[in-house]
């Protein structure tokens, strides 16, 4: 497919899949299970957190925020992804800049918001481990708020202002491989050069430090603190604890890979690299979508020994 045809600074042509047109079919099927099994699994989990009293603590508010979270972001994704599926066969998977940019925004600020979450994740754990007798005192229903408020906002005006700096580039190609828009995408299609890329380059290098980079390390140090308390408490007070911050561990590293492979993934995308490209970013899309709900689920014993009831008695009904 070529850019011909069409006004190059006003649509853009995701090439991914009209380069694997011949498997168009069973990449439909493989997205709709996924985004079937994400809906159904972050659901659940999110159901039984808001409907179990016993499950109303701060810990479980973020678990169920961070789903709620990679409930949207799959929903505001995967459909769009089925419907390109649905048109690749046609070669014919376009959209207009506007609606890339709006999906690039979504996609940084919902991202971003991740790993804000997690970070409050740790914090609460830290905070109850390491601070048992202030944990009440310190993380009070209203503080939980302001954290959630802050986790989704902040991400949220950093996407904005991205995203503004992103609608002034001028455009000069045409053709994104990859399965979805993200801002450095749109950014790697400008002419380059002149102060309005170098202004977008920097504030991308900020949105990364401030909603990546910094809770990464702010979650590493909390763990680690964690860990050393552990080590000098009993062996059932360690058990007990470790055990609680696992699942979050997992999630964290479980992000922390896909961050990688997206670093990756801008790597290939200067190498024009098609196929590697889509799959890559197919990869990044799925690895978090799947595994949180999966590993909240299981992990989690509050949460598992409610989901086994739950569908214990759907199947005895």
């Amino acid at each position: 497919m070529t850019s011909a045809g069409f006004n190059v600074t006003s649509s853009l042509t995701l090439v991914g899949f009209s380069s694997m047109s011949g498997h168009s079919s069973l990449l439909f099927f493989v997205f709709l299970l996924v985004y079937l099994f994400v809906l159904f699994s972050d659901s659940l989990v999110i159901y039984i957190i808001c409907s179990q009293r016993a499950l109303h603590r701060p810990m479980f508010a973020f678990v169920a925020s961070l789903l709620l979270n990679s409930l949207t972001a799959s929903t505001l994704i995967y459909p769009k992804l089925l419907s390109d599926l649905l048109l690749s066969g046609a070669g014919l998977v376009q959209m207009s800049r506007t609606l890339c940019q709006c999906q690039g925004f979504l996609v940084s600020s919902l991202g971003g918001a991740s790993f804000m979450l997690l970070s409050a994740m740790a914090f609460d754990r830290y905070l109850s481990i390491c601070h048992p007798m202030h944990y009440a005192v310190l993380v009070t229903p209203a503080k939980v708020v302001l954290m959630l408020l802050l986790c989704w906002m902040l991400p949220a005006i950093l996407g904005v202002v991205s995203t503004l700096l992103v609608s002034r580039l001028p455009i000069c190609r045409a053709q994104l491989d990859k399965a979805y828009c993200d801002i450095y995408s749109i950014v790697s299609l400008s002419c380059g050069g002149g102060a309005a890329a170098q202004l977008s380059g920097i504030s991308s290098l900020l949105n990364t430090a401030v909603i990546i980079f910094l809770p990464g390390a702010f979650i590493l140090f909390s763990y680690a603190r964690i860990l050393f308390i552990c080590l000098r408490r009993s062996r059932s007070f360690s058990s007990k604890a470790l055990q609680t911050c696992l699942p979050h561990l997992l999630v964290f590293f479980n992000y922390s890979i896909s961050v990688y492979l997206d670093l990756m993934l801008r790597r290939l995308q200067s190498n024009r690299e098609s196929n590697t490209t889509l799959i890559t970013s197919i990869v990044v899309l799925i690895i978090p979508t799947v595994l949180d709900p999966v590993v909240y689920g299981l992990k989690l014993k509050e949460v598992f020994t409610h989901v086994k009831r739950l569908l214990s008695c759907r199947r005895d009904g």
